[in-house]
């Protein structure tokens, strides 16, 4: 894929909206550019509404790019590319399919052979702690089963490029660090894969990236860019008790709390008319 992975340059977005009786012009990206390269993990954190979905759905091509370039390995975003997985918050698991045939789906859908794609599912199950649970049905699974179903069947893909947008958002904060951990250990051990990942857990960034990009308020900017200099392969729950762990949250939080105030207002230089 060469040395840029994921190239963003320039990018603006704005949003119509009705205020007033009168069409307005929100904007919801003021500028991002960001250069992520080949199998690095990058880490999207900002406020609420600063345009962080917005971002990653660009770039998987579920929205168009208004202003700017976008590129994933030399080419422009677009639905349907066979080198892009995204996952969700929710698992999207189909629940009259057991959790090995959700686990293939994926790869059923890309056309994979019958015994290719159930021998990957089951191998990657397995990898995500859930041997056993082959033939068990979504209804039967945990909230935190479910996601680590949708781990496996995103893994599955063999994607170069995973979107992740805050997939552990919905979890308590137990299960939360196991699949942190899961997520960890699959990445690591299936390298190369550049992954972009949208969370509001500054914990879950450090623990999980190479680098963690902090956005602004809406208009969003690319407000910093930091790199998260830990060894790897990591353990999430040690690296909780470290003091480097630490020095990197309250300097992210340094980074980010002064965009949290009033983060829902809409200001006067975020309307265009």
């Amino acid at each position: 894929m060469g040395e840029h992975g994921i190239e963003i340059q320039g990018v603006r977005h704005e949003y119509a909206i009705e205020r007033d009786g009168a069409r307005h012009m929100l904007s919801a990206i003021a500028e991002a550019s960001l250069t992520i390269k080949t199998g690095e993990f990058v880490s999207l954190i900002g406020p609420s509404g600063c345009g962080k979905t917005t971002l990653l759905n660009m770039v998987a091509g579920l929205i168009e790019v208004q202003q700017g370039r976008i590129l994933l390995a030399g080419q422009a975003p677009r639905i349907g590319r066979e080198d892009v997985a995204y996952m969700f918050a929710s698992d999207c698991l189909l629940p009259w399919r057991t959790t090995l045939r959700n686990a293939a789906f994926g790869m059923e859908l890309r056309g994979f052979p019958q015994e290719t794609r159930l021998a990957q599912a089951k191998e990657l199950l397995a990898e995500a702690g859930l041997s056993g649970f082959e033939s068990t049905y979504v209804g039967q699974l945990s909230k935190g089963m479910r996601q680590r179903v949708a781990l496996a069947r995103t893994f599955g893909l063999l994607c170069d490029f995973l979107l992740m947008d805050e997939p552990f958002g919905a979890l308590d904060p137990q299960t939360k660090l196991t699949l942190q951990q899961q997520l960890l250990t699959l990445w690591e051990k299936h390298r190369g894969r550049t992954v972009l990942f949208v969370t509001h857990d500054l914990g879950e960034a450090i623990v999980m990236s190479d680098r963690v990009v902090v956005m602004s308020r809406r208009p969003a900017r690319i407000k910093a860019d930091i790199r998260i200099d830990l060894p790897r392969p990591r353990m999430a729950t040690e690296l909780l008790r470290a003091p480097e762990f630490h020095r990197l949250y309250a300097y992210l939080w340094g980074e980010l709390g002064g965009e949290i105030t009033n983060v829902e207002q809409i200001s006067a230089n975020g309307i265009a008319k």
